[in-house]
């Protein structure tokens, strides 16, 4: 015999999932969706899961804004990620666009390119290519896998001499 390694599906019922979601909510903010594939994980019914999910926000374990500023902040002034890679993770929560566009509002425009200034930097330090155009080449190319837009790019490096 030989045992399994995936762990056992222990259905909850409605009440006991509802404090476990509480508790999941509490620790750190949440997306909807997260909560909604926590709560099916945990055995729920689409039914209860959409009440569970109801009674959160009204009792304010889960505010969809509060999430999507959070994760803003978080993955901005942590990360260093660019907007495009930011839009691109809370559409991945099913975060509605419009929420999207007001969280990130919140990113002020100066702090933002000193962000990519910052990014440009430390990476030019770490790119052996002698040849310039490779070289920006690759800087851009990285700028660009942080989710910063290309206009953005092209004028930071520009106005501080970086290519």
């Amino acid at each position: 015999m030989f045992e399994s390694s995936k762990k056992a599906v222990v259905k909850l019922d409605k009440k006991a999932a509802l404090a476990k979601a509480e508790h999941y909510c509490a620790y750190q903010e949440r997306s909807q969706q997260e909560v909604r594939d926590k709560l099916y994980e945990w055995g729920l019914w689409s039914n209860d899961v959409e009440e569970t999910i109801s009674e959160l926000i009204q009792t304010n374990f889960l505010n969809e804004e509060r999430f999507a500023a959070a994760y803003v902040s978080g993955k901005f002034n942590i990360k260093g990620w660019g907007k495009i890679k930011i839009k691109q993770g809370l559409k991945l929560k099913k975060v509605p666009d419009k929420m999207i566009a007001n969280a990130l509002k919140a990113i002020n425009y100066d702090d933002y390119l000193k962000t990519i200034l910052a990014s440009a930097e430390k990476k030019l330090k770490t790119i052996a290519e002698k040849d310039s155009y490779k070289r920006k080449y690759k800087l851009v190319n990285y700028l660009l896998t942080k989710g910063f837009e290309n206009d953005l790019i092209l004028e930071v490096l520009k106005n501080n001499n970086l290519t």
